[in-house]
This record gives structure tokens, sequence and C-alpha cells, in this order.
């Protein structure tokens, strides 16, 4: 009888992973509750039902569709079982929801009686249409790559990967950050325009939206770039 040690790359912590679900379901939640339970903040009083609907919307798509799936289908990698291409197309199918989502968030911008240049005037709608712009080029470039086979796909995957990876945690950080500003602007202009207090409920499920997706990009992007961890198995071999 003799002892063999074999060692099998393990792809994500498991309290790690189970931080990362906790923080986006809060985030989720927090956005629902705020979206449900505060809708006269989201519009104007001379604002019809459409408006209201449009306006709601817009953050329930760019938070829940957009980042939190976005966030899931980067985790992808290092969570699910199976082999690579298996990853790759559950990753790119998850980034394409992530998109479409983000997409007709932005569209929900548009519908409202002002139009389009009245909603795309701050610091938050420029970012936010830099960060499609990336996220769509990048989703584009991870399709052709994946239809690509044989030693093309293999050297075009050695030279983009560096690239692919980068730019998407990039687009992912920005995501967040354009989401932190839109939440500072909206929550600035409540507390200014209709004077809702710093330590009102509204503002406290606001801050908490803010300081959850700090938290959880943290945690994307620890668990994207953290080397992959090795767990020994010994089997006894007779």
């Amino acid at each position: 009888m003799a002892l063999a040690t074999a060692s099998s790359s393990s792809s994500l912590p498991l309290p790690l992973l189970l931080f990362a679900r906790v923080l986006a379901l809060l985030v989720a939640l927090l956005v629902l509750f705020w979206a449900l339970a505060f809708k006269s903040s989201f519009t104007t009083h001379s604002s019809s039902q459409e408006d209201l609907v449009y306006a709601v919307l817009h953050p329930l798509f760019m938070v829940i569709g957009f980042i939190i799936i976005s966030g899931e289908a980067i985790l992808v990698h290092r969570w699910l079982p199976g082999s690579r291409n298996l990853k790759k197309s559950v990753h790119l199918t998850m980034q394409g929801l992530a998109l479409a989502s983000g997409v007709f968030g932005i569209w929900t911008k548009f519908q409202g009686q002002d139009g389009i240049v009245a909603n795309f005037w701050s610091l938050h709608s420029w970012m936010g249409l830099i960060c499609m712009l990336l996220f769509g080029a990048q989703w584009l470039m991870g399709f052709v790559s994946f239809w690509h086979r044989g030693e093309m796909r293999r050297s075009r995957v050695r030279v983009l990967l560096p690239w692919h990876v980068f730019l998407g945690l990039y687009t992912y950080g920005l995501a967040v950050g354009t989401a932190e500003t839109g939440l500072l602007e909206k929550l600035t202009l409540l507390q200014t325009n209709r004077n809702v207090s710093k330590r009102s409920a509204e503002s406290m499920v606001v801050n908490g939206v803010g300081v959850g997706l700090a938290l959880l990009s943290g945690i994307v992007i620890l668990a994207a770039v953290s080397p992959k961890y090795q767990t020994l198995q010994t089997k006894l071999i007779y």
C-alpha cells in the first residue's frame, strides 16, 4: 500500500463566495426597497405614471441587472465546475444579459418628459456612456473570440486575454463608480430640493446601497485577481 498525493485546483474559498452573494442580495433588496417605498422621490409632482415607471426601472436595471449580474459573471470562472468552454459560455451569456440590462436601463432615462439632453449633463451620465461603450466592446470581443477555434484562437487568447481581463475589471469598477456618482447626485438633489433629512430612512437606504456596492466590488475584484489555491487529495494505492 502506498500514499499518492494529487493536487487539484479549487476555484474560490467558500467564505469569500458566500460573502459576495450575501452582499449582492443585500444590495438588490435595498435597491428594491428604495424604488418601491420611496417612489415619489424619483419624479416630480407633474410627472406622469409612465415617467414614474421609467424612473424607478433605471436604478433597478443598472444596479441589479448590470452591476450585480456582471459581477456574478466575473466570479463564474472561480466557482463553476466543468470545462473551460462551459465556463466561457456561461460567462458570455451572463455578461450579455448584463449588457442588455444596462442598455435598457439607460434607455429608460431617455423616455421621460425631459428627453435625452436634459438627462445627459452630469458626470454620472458621461461615465455611464463610457462604461457602456467599453462593456459592449468587451462583450463583442469575447463573443468573437469564443467562436474562433484552433491555433488562431490560442494565439489570440495569449495576446488578448491580459487586456480582456484588465478592461473587464476596469469596466466593472467604472460601473460601480458610476453608480456611486448617481447615488450621490440623487441624494444631493433630494436633500437640497425636497428637504430630505440627512438622517432620514431614505438617506440611510441610499447610503447603504453605496456602501454595499463598494464592498461587493472589492470582493469581486479580489476574487478575480487572486491566485487559485490548491487542495491536496491523498489517495491510498494498493
